[in-house]
């Protein structure tokens, strides 16, 4: 008897979180998702949390993704993996080409791929290379550029975990407001 009450009890709670979980919270998802002024030109839209690369001298690049739009996700090679090694040579080639130094002074986040391919973030470091070209690109001096750098990198999480990053989408915002 216990057992059939147990098993109608579970039952319902599968019947319930089924369509909770599987009806009624995606459409919720899916409807807020349609709402006016939340996306424009597929690009995400007031949010700094996700990468948006733009082409052009004039803005900063993120870093690479291996992912390819509009999906996300990572690589599964490894720093062993000869096609891994190709990969990352040609983009610190390409890089190095487009800012004007020699292939070894390319930063490591300049070549690597993040996890998801959204990260908005780069290093000060890639973040001071880029700095000559855009400057160079929009006509504003270098020390203006440095200064929207600087008041786009964000500090260590907690105050002690990582390093500074400069984040790239709200970074790039901030020259296109910039005259």
């Amino acid at each position: 008897m216990t057992f059939v009450k147990q098993a109608v009890a579970g039952l319902r709670v599968l019947l319930v979180l089924t369509v909770l979980l599987g009806v009624l919270y995606p459409a919720s998802v899916w409807l807020v998702s349609r709402l006016p002024g939340l996306h424009a030109n597929a690009e995400a839209v007031d949010t700094t949390v996700v990468g948006v690369d733009r082409e052009g001298d004039q803005w900063f690049h993120t870093r690479p993704s291996a992912a390819t739009l509009p999906a996300s996700g990572g690589s599964n090679k490894g720093e062993l993996n000869a096609d891994h090694d190709a990969v990352i040579a040609e983009r610190r080639a390409a890089v190095g080409q487009r800012e004007g130094v020699a292939p070894q002074q390319v930063p490591q986040d300049a070549v690597t791929a993040s996890g998801s391919g959204l990260d908005p973030h780069i290093s000060a470091v890639y973040a001071e290379l880029q700095v000559p070209r855009v400057a160079r690109a929009r006509g504003l001096p270098e020390d203006r550029v440095r200064e929207l750098v600087s008041a786009n990198t964000d500090g260590r999480a907690l105050g002690f975990l990582g390093e500074p990053g400069v984040n790239v989408t709200a970074l790039n915002r901030a020259l296109g407001a910039a005259k």
